[in-house]
């Protein structure tokens, strides 16, 4: 069965992220069910958010795949203050997600959990629940896991999270064309936010519906229950609503201004310059400072008419000389000239002194 997909590259590829002031409890410990048939590709549980009732868990799932396409899981990472959620994405490279180690072949970098190989998708038998009986297309490769530094941690960065970077590989497929979630997935996601089990507030970590056979079926020959919690859940101490952040498109522009400016983008830069502006808008009578300044260009003339005032008046022509600076602002005004002309005019008077003598 293939699924018809559209591409996005990863500039446009945008969404609404959520940011939570509090961090997502850790991942649950569960078993992943068999796979339902070729070209399934697992998609890990995680934490999703509600604005009325906190975290949710959203069962890991099998999903069937776009052909040529891997799954890069979406992750909460710590930024700017918040918790902020990166959706998830297909891609034709395993991306960057957070280094978190959700298990069954995603074990923080890349995907030891199959391969595809022409239009079929490979199985690794050693990290996924398949059976030989519904898929033939599989392999067996040994996956090496560091059991000194597993845990169950479900967020990058901040206190207690996961301190992972990306690699060159990672910062590649972030760049290729994307291709959102599935309607399956979406759909998945929803109706787990419609059961009030699977809310940390409720199963303290440890949710009923852990996992999945497939996306949106959770009847109950279909569910797997969480053995146990990753960690201790402890409440937080405000309600959802409290830590709620701020939400904004994920796109590049977007990204950059939440990190430079704020969300308010690159107009926060001028608003930093307006004290700066506003003297010039004093001179003026009218009651808006940013207006004037922009659109009535003589507000300039205006600070430099106690300067040119002095020279209007007659009686004074020495002072223009005395202010070098004063003639080239009125270069228009031809007060200036005369006055040399009465200087070069008082050597005749000397002769007629001596004559009289």
């Amino acid at each position: 069965m293939a699924v018809v997909v559209m591409s996005f590259s990863a500039a446009s590829f945008a969404q609404v992220f959520i940011s939570v002031r509090i961090g997502p409890p850790a991942l649950p410990i569960y078993a992943q069910p068999i796979c339902p048939g070729p070209g399934y590709m697992w998609t890990p549980g995680y934490w999703a958010w509600n604005d009325d009732g906190g975290y949710y868990w959203v069962p890991g799932t099998w999903v069937m795949a776009p052909v040529g396409m891997y799954w890069t899981p979406g992750y909460w990472g710590w930024g700017g203050g918040f918790y902020v959620w990166h959706v998830g994405y297909w891609g034709p490279h395993i991306g960057f997600y957070g280094g978190i180690n959700y298990g069954f072949g995603y074990g923080g970098v890349g995907f030891a959990g199959g391969e595809w190989r022409g239009g079929g998708f490979y199985y690794n038998r050693s990290v996924t629940n398949v059976s030989v009986t519904n898929v033939t297309n599989v392999y067996n490769k040994t996956v090496i896991v560091n059991n000194t530094t597993v845990n169950n941690v479900s967020y990058n960065g901040g206190t207690g999270g996961v301190q992972a970077q990306p690699t060159a590989a990672e910062k590649a497929a972030m760049n290729e064309p994307h291709t959102a979630p599935l309607t399956t997935q979406t759909q998945h996601q929803t109706l787990a936010s419609q059961n009030k089990q699977n809310f940390a507030s409720v199963n303290q970590g440890k949710p009923a519906i852990a996992a999945t056979a497939k996306a949106g079926d959770f009847s109950s020959h279909s569910v797997v229950a969480a053995r146990n919690a990753g960690a201790p859940y402890h409440p937080p101490a405000m309600s959802p609503q409290a830590a709620r952040g701020p939400s904004t498109p994920i796109n590049s522009a977007g990204a950059n201004a939440m990190k430079t400016t704020g969300s308010s983008g690159t107009s926060q830069n001028n608003q930093g310059f307006r004290p700066f502006t506003a003297p010039k808008s004093t001179n003026a009578q009218s009651g808006s400072s940013t207006g004037n300044a922009t659109n009535q260009p003589k507000g300039n003339n205006t600070n430099f008419q106690p300067f040119n005032k002095p020279t209007t008046g007659t009686s004074n022509p020495p002072n223009p000389n005395t202010a070098k600076p004063a003639p080239t602002g009125g270069q228009h005004k031809a007060t200036p000239p005369p006055p040399p002309p009465p200087k070069h005019r008082s050597p005749p008077p000397p002769p007629p002194k001596h004559g009289k003598g």
